[in-house]
Parts: C-alpha cells; structure tokens; sequence
C-alpha cells in the first residue's frame, strides 16, 4: 500500500519506464493511504498462494475479498504502528514461520522458497504480512487479556461429567463465523451461504463470508477434543454426521456455522489438570479471538473509507 507522496514518485516512474502493468489506477483511499490496482493484484497472488480454493470464485468474487484483505491490513498496520515502537525485535517471528511451514505442508524454510520459486510472491512480503498478524495478536494480548474471565471450577465441574461419559469424540471442524449487517436479514443472509456452500464447496464460502481468522484457511479449524467444547455445542455436533452443517449458532461477533469434517472416539486416559489447562487455554484464545473482532470492528468505524 502507498503513502500519497509515493504514489506521485510512482506515476513519474510509471511513465518513464513503461510500468508492465499497465495504467496505475487508484481504487480506495484509507484515511492517508491509498489503494491501486497493482496492490490489489499482488495481494490476490498472496491470497490465491495462501488459500487455492479461491481460484474457484470469480474475479468479481477474488476482487472483493482481496480488497476486504488489503483494508484490513492497512487499518490493523496502522494501529500496530502507533503502539509498537520496536517491530524488528521479535522473539515469536520464528514460530509463525513454523506455523507457516506446515500449513503449506514443507518442513523448513529453504522448501519454503522453493516452493513460491516459480511464483511473482516474495519471500520477505510473505514474512512481513505475517509478522503484522503476529504482532495484531501481541496486540489484543496485551490491551484483553486482564479482561478475560475464567470460571475454573465450573470448567473443572464440566469436565469432570464430560470424563465420565462411557465414550468422548474429537471433532475435525470448519467454520464460517458471519455477522449481519443494519440492512441485512439473518435468514436472507443465511440461505445465500447455504447455497453457495451448495454450489461450490465450504472452504470457499468460507473465504468469501467468514469474517473468522480461520477465513485464511478455509475455515478450517482442525482436530478438538470435546471436553474442550461447551455442552451447547458438544449437544449440536454429537447430532450431526460427517460433511453435515450446523445451524447458525448465535455469537457474541455475529453467527457461526460448523461443519464436521471427520470424526473419531478419544482412547487416551484423560488426565485432569493436563486437559483442564487445555480447556483454560482454549477459552482465552476463543475470548482473545472475539476482542480481536470487537476491536477490529471499532477501528474501521473510525476510518475514513474512500472509492474511486
């Protein structure tokens, strides 16, 4: 994205040198910054890299999520610059790399690059756009996480009646988690996701609806053991079958639909204090996620949002 000053460095570059692009055209203006249509075509090759089953939409379709990707970056950019001074010491860097690595399934960074060889992706864009989510994370950490609020002894309770059940499943879950906007109607908006759930696949409505982190992915969550679930949800899915999806399920952020990918009986002994810290960590990281899109939400109210 470019600052205004740049943009006219770039238009005297552009017309000099004969940009391989084609013409520069500004298409939004976020507050000082500005969007063209060259950014936004890098960050569809980014997206496409990162989340293949976008290829499946159409350009119009790509082009409004990559947009809603690029608007999301600059405002979460700029509040990650005004409150951290110091970005290029980080200790965490090399395990979002990791997490990297094995979400494009290579083992270490050397397949990495192989890997985006063939491909107009930089490396260091790669590393920079994640090292931001690192640090939006660091982020909400820091300004939540004395807000969180966990009822360990209800958790120990719940658990313990959980453990007692004769057999205990893990759940390999998606999500689409979509809020409703002032002009919208829930079950309007409800039977559009459906349908294009039905007329193309769940990762790619995912892509295009969830407003979910788990957006980048599909939607895809993974494996989570139940005890980790509330009884409310370990209720709906222990109804459902495999590749059924759920009814929306209201949330604090907007509604959420799950989808069962597969499903397996826990055999392990369960150990209480392990499996209750894992509780405990997993309800401060789905409290965490739903500041995160609180505040998310705020800061775009308060920015000036310009089309061209």
């Amino acid at each position: 994205m470019l600052k205004l000053r740049e943009l006219v460095l770039l238009f005297i570059i552009f017309f000099i040198t004969n940009n391989a692009f084609g013409i520069v055209k500004i298409k939004y203006k976020i507050n000082d910054e500005i969007i063209t249509n060259i950014d936004i075509l890098n960050e569809k090759k980014y997206l496409t890299f990162l989340r293949p089953n976008l290829k499946k939409l159409s350009n119009e379709e790509i082009d409004a999520i990559t947009t809603s990707s690029l608007i999301r970056e600059i405002i979460k950019k700029k509040e990650i610059d005004r409150i951290f001074k110091n970005k290029d010491n980080l200790n965490f860097i090399e395990d979002v790399k990791k997490n990297l690595f094995k979400f494009k399934k290579v083992k270490n960074e050397e397949e990495f690059k192989k890997l985006i060889k063939n491909t107009d992706i930089k490396y260091d864009i790669i590393i920079e756009k994640i090292k931001y989510e690192a640090l939006w994370n660091e982020l909400i950490f820091s300004k939540y996480s004395s807000l969180i609020k966990i009822d360990e002894k209800n958790l120990r309770q719940n658990l313990v009646e959980k453990i007692s059940s004769e057999k205990k499943y893990e759940y390999n879950l998606s999500e689409i988690l979509f809020e409703i906007e002032n002009n919208e109607d829930i079950q309007n908006k409800l039977k559009l996701i459906i349908n294009y759930i039905k007329s193309s696949d769940f990762k790619t409505a995912a892509s295009r609806y969830s407003i979910s982190g788990s957006a980048n992915k599909g939607g895809q969550i993974g494996w989570i053991k139940e005890t980790l679930l509330s009884n409310n949800l370990n209720l709906i899915l222990g109804k459902m079958k495999i590749n059924e999806v759920s009814k929306p399920i209201k949330y604090p952020n907007g509604y959420l639909i799950l989808k069962i990918n597969d499903k397996k009986e826990m055999k392990e002994v369960i150990n209480i204090e392990s499996e209750l810290n894992e509780i405990i960590n997993f309800e401060k990281n789905k409290q965490l996620n739903q500041f995160s899109l609180l505040y998310y939400k705020k800061l775009k109210q308060n920015t000036v949002i310009d089309e061209y």
